[in-house]
């Protein structure tokens, strides 16, 4: 029984040098991928849909009739739709997955998200954007509101009232001071939250010289906005943290703990920070989470995929 200690301390610098060589292969990777992903990624009009505004001046061809939808929440058509309001509705209404917009973190773009997102479109999300900020954004509340022009942009592309939203981050982190302190709330339906200092991170203390990095510290202004009560915040909050996420310290900094939101966390085991985003349990586990028609108010527990 004693050599079950020595063992546990022998496992976990194993672990954390595996992590430390799979960030490493991920980080080139993703600097290869990064030139990719500098330039916003150009909207599509649906088939049959009018452009939205920031798509083509010319609005096409008048959408066509579409089948009367199933009920969902988070589609737009009311309950008992007249026949001059089912013409207007686009081919995504009454869906089962609403639109799903990803948000990177710190000084990194959109390209960090192609495996998640080949990973949602596979697995029957119709419609997943990236959304780029500016690298030289330095404050977080800006980037909120600038986030929150982009949803509602894409909610009329897609015909949908309420989004869903995975943040890397401080993606995460600028996301949900959009849906609890904007009044975001409205158009999120699930922000899923991957690496993200909620609680604020004390790594790389010489780093405070960014503004936005300052914000990301304990007890910054801030983190301590987002402490505040947030009653009947609709958004449904899931925070992947990890055990070997070497950017979140804590580790635990990367749930939330807010008695006003309904959230959970889900525990990552042996995966860094920059794995988030392409691990492949992590990613089933967002589908899982995105793919939830409701998630209880009571669930704020804690869970694990790997």
């Amino acid at each position: 029984m004693k050599a079950l200690p020595f063992l546990c301390c022998l496992a976990r610098p194993t672990a954390l040098l595996r992590a430390t060589v799979m960030e490493l292969a991920i980080l080139v990777g993703h600097l290869l991928l990064y030139p990719t992903g500098i330039q916003q990624e150009q909207h599509r009009a649906l088939p049959g849909a009018p452009a939205g505004p920031d798509l083509a001046t010319d609005p096409g061809p008048g959408p066509e009739l579409a089948p009367a939808p199933e009920p969902d929440p988070d589609s737009a058509p009311s309950p008992s739709p007249s026949p001059s309001s089912r013409a207007t509705l686009l081919p995504t209404e009454g869906r089962a997955h609403p639109p799903v917009l990803l948000l990177h973190g710190f000084i990194d773009n959109r390209s960090v998200f192609v495996l998640l997102r080949r990973s949602l479109l596979r697995h029957g999300w119709r419609h997943v954007e990236a959304l780029n900020y500016s690298p030289l954004t330095c404050d977080l509340r800006k980037a909120a509101e600038l986030l929150g022009r982009h949803i509602e942009q894409f909610c009329e592309r897609t015909g949908h009232n309420r989004v869903d939203l995975v943040g890397h981050s401080l993606g995460g982190l600028i996301a949900r001071y959009y849906a609890q302190r904007l009044g975001g709330d409205l158009r999120v339906r699930t922000l899923v939250t991957l690496g993200t200092p909620h609680g604020g991170t004390r790594v790389a203390p010489l780093m405070s010289a960014h503004p936005l990095v300052r914000q990301m510290r304990p007890h910054s202004d801030v983190i301590e906005e987002l402490a505040r009560p947030a009653p009947n915040c609709r958004t449904h909050f899931v925070c992947f943290w990890s055990d070997l996420d070497q950017l979140m310290v804590p580790a635990g900094t990367a749930r939330i703990d807010h008695q006003d939101l309904i959230s959970r966390s889900v525990r990552v085991s042996g995966v860094g920070h920059l794995a988030l985003p392409v691990n492949g349990a992590v990613a089933a586990g967002i589908r899982e989470a995105l793919g939830a028609e409701e998630v209880s108010a009571q669930s704020a527990g804690a869970t694990s995929v790997a």
